[in-house]
């Protein structure tokens, strides 16, 4: 990660207490990486919203990447342990992180401690072997901070290089407790003033502080009406401290496959281009109580927060990075029933932009058709709602 950006971080508000300390050091820190290149910042970066610039970024092991567009860290911390609640007959699924929604809370009953672990451990991102590998490699690289935050929970015998050689090591009971630390600093360190700032110019409207320009305001009027946004990226907040524009549940937008995802080459796939993400349908496979509904989210991933949007650096929209261009993705949510289908489903956004045409949905069936599609705003109106919503990036 550049230096400006670990500056940038260093600059904000403090760490409120040696935990956050501790999940401050832990993520920018390589050791956590199998190759020892790679930190959490490398894919999560501070300067571009704690997101990636590039859709699918190469994991610690030379030409592996995941299937999917890294989410923002931003505000993640806030997201409630997975659950569900009714919506007049149906189920509707509410909170969680990952784009699936797989980091339900786990036994620490928090969504962020549980997400903080899946990256480190995968093979395809930064693809350390196994937890006591990971146990091993925090206690040595980040040994004072560690104990700084628990007293004694590095006094174990466990040596990096030999623990991490090995190809499956159980985890020994006294190395336990330095991995539930380590998922609870990255959970204090993301809830932090450093990563949830609430500093945007809108934060400033809110408290009236300052000003929007006119284009902005007539913006945010449309995103609070006319253009629906606001029934999901909700403008109300839950904390106290601000809106963090989501409602954390989970939808089907219709996206198309984006044909730059490695994924279909990828020799852990297997499935070639057939493969389709399915999204929040697998985590809910994988659980007897909810298995029976998963059928009915074939697709659907987790509304993202809006906050840091725009950064004035590349970026890619969407779980699977289609979108590169916000502007892009208003015009789908205006007219993606308007259009017609793209003869090629495989086109880029740009490509799309130009024909005029919308590549066919990954997955059609269970597609929301109830707040976007054919939202009727002008192309002034688009880029209105554009302006708005560079408002929402933290300073």
């Amino acid at each position: 990660m550049r230096a400006a950006a670990l500056l940038l971080l260093l600059a904000s508000p403090a760490a409120a207490d040696p935990l956050a300390d501790l999940g401050q050091a832990l993520f920018f820190d390589p050791a956590l990486s199998l190759n020892g290149a790679q930190s959490c910042a490398s894919c999560h970066d501070p300067a571009n919203g704690f997101a990636s610039a590039e859709a699918f970024p190469e994991g610690a092991r030379q030409g592996r990447h995941g299937n999917r567009k890294p989410p923002s860290l931003a505000y993640q911390a806030i997201s409630p342990v997975f659950h569900h609640r009714l919506d007049g007959e149906d189920l509707l699924f509410v909170g969680g992180d990952m784009h699936d929604g797989r980091a339900r809370g786990g036994a620490l009953a928090d969504p962020a401690a549980d997400q903080a672990l899946l990256p480190i451990l995968n093979p395809d991102e930064m693809a350390l072997p196994h937890a006591a590998c990971l146990a091993a490699r925090a206690c040595a690289a980040q040994g004072a901070a560690m104990e700084a935050a628990q007293a004694g929970v590095c006094a174990m015998p466990l040596e990096p290089e030999t623990t991490c050689a090995t190809a499956d090591a159980d985890l020994p009971p006294e190395a336990e407790a330095a991995v539930t630390l380590v998922a609870r600093a990255f959970a204090a360190f993301e809830a932090s003033p450093a990563v949830m700032r609430f500093s945007s110019r809108f934060d400033d409207h809110l408290a009236g502080r300052d000003s929007l320009s006119a284009e902005e305001k007539a913006g945010l009027a449309l995103f609070d009406g006319k253009a629906k946004c606001s029934a999901c990226h909700v403008l109300s907040s839950a904390t106290g401290q601000g809106p963090v524009l989501t409602d954390f549940t989970y939808d089907n937008l219709g996206v198309p496959r984006n044909r730059d995802n490695p994924w279909y080459t990828d020799i852990a796939n297997g499935q070639g281009r057939d493969w389709t993400d399915r999204g929040l349908a697998v985590t809910l496979q994988a659980d007897p109580v909810y298995a029976p509904v998963a059928s009915g989210v074939e697709g659907a991933v987790k509304v993202p927060t809006l906050r840091n949007l725009w950064t004035g650096q590349p970026r890619a929209y969407m779980h699977n990075g289609w979108f590169k261009t916000l502007q892009g993705v208003v015009r789908f949510y205006n007219t993606r029933d308007v259009w017609p289908r793209c003869t090629d489903a495989w086109l880029s956004e740009a490509e799309a932009l130009a024909a005029r045409c919308w590549p066919a949905p990954e997955i059609e069936a269970t597609m929301n058709r109830d707040e976007l599609g054919n939202l009727k705003l002008t192309e002034a109106e688009e880029a209105q709602i554009v302006a708005f919503l560079k408002t929402l990036t933290d300073r």
